[in-house]
């Protein structure tokens, strides 16, 4: 069993490394598909998140994917709405409307970004130097800590396709952007979280343990992948993702796990092939998925 943990840590940090997002986002609905109850799976997500984003970001920063001035002023305010969020996930959990209300937020909003990124826009000019309004910044930001604390995810989930939509981000910039953010903003949600909720610590430390490696392979993955073949993918991870949590609110789990799970494998090995290939042929990956 504490194979199969590491192992879900190591493949949930690639796509925490690839996509900027903390692996709550994936790891939440997949903790409660297993059983968890949800306001231990938020929690249990939040530290998970600690140690993706943290390796992440040493990853990202390396290839020089970060606006530090940017992912500041995300993780400030997001950190202020983690504390303005947590009294409200409490109060469900009492009441006993977590395992319904909080799949269903999940629902709604994965749908509404799935739908965001997979649609066709026109092209609009990216800003290279990530230097947006503060205002706008702000409140995106906060946008990620009410996610983060209500359903137990980095926030990047959310901030990422803003970043790119709104603030005209190109996506590595925004992936490596927002961990830094999602960093500050899953640190501070757990610490809020774990002085009254139960967790399995060892749990924990054994997820982050394979995201530690994960991490830094999925943001070295970025490299191989035009900026439209990325938002595709995430785009296709929200799909997967409503998919299964859909089929836990109607009590199919065992449904949900297998959809999450088919689409993580498939997309690992299609990074694998990719990886092969390119090494094979440097530009042979700038002509696919366009």
């Amino acid at each position: 069993m504490e194979l199969l943990f590491i192992l879900l840590g190591f493949a949930v940090g690639i796509l925490s490394g690839y996509f900027g997002i903390g692996g709550g986002f994936i790891l939440t609905p997949v903790l409660m598909l297993m059983g968890f109850a949800p306001v231990v799976a938020i929690t249990t997500s939040l530290m998970y998140a600690i140690g993706s984003s943290l390796s992440g970001v040493w990853a990202h920063y390396k290839m020089n994917n970060v606006i530090w001035k940017t992912a500041l002023i995300l993780g400030v305010s997001g950190v202020a709405a983690t504390q303005l969020a947590k009294p409200f996930v409490l109060w469900l959990d009492r009441n006993g409307f977590d395992e319904t209300i909080i799949p269903i937020i999940y629902a709604v909003i994965i749908g509404y970004f799935a739908y965001s990124l997979l649609k066709k826009t026109n092209k609009k000019k990216v800003s290279q130097k990530g230097n947006p309004g503060i205002i706008k910044i702000v409140i995106i930001g906060f946008i990620g800590g009410l996610m983060s604390a209500t359903l137990g995810v980095g926030g990047g989930f959310v901030m990422v396709p803003l970043m790119i939509s709104l603030m005209g981000f190109e996506p590595r910039k925004a992936v490596g952007t927002s961990l830094v953010s999602v960093m500050m903003i899953v640190t501070a949600g757990f610490i809020s979280y774990s002085v009254s909720i139960d967790i399995d610590y060892v749990l924990g430390l054994l997820l982050i343990a394979g995201a530690l490696f994960g991490s830094q392979l999925g943001a070295k993955l970025t490299s191989l992948y035009t900026d439209t073949q990325i938002k595709k993918y995430f785009g296709l991870l929200y799909i997967t993702t409503l998919v299964g949590i859909l089929f836990e609110l109607f009590n199919f789990d065992i449904a949900g796990m297998i959809v999450l799970a088919l689409y993580v494998v498939l997309l690992l090995g299609k990074f694998i092939v990719d990886f092969i290939q390119r090494k094979q042929n440097p530009s042979i990956l700038k002509h696919q998925d366009q």
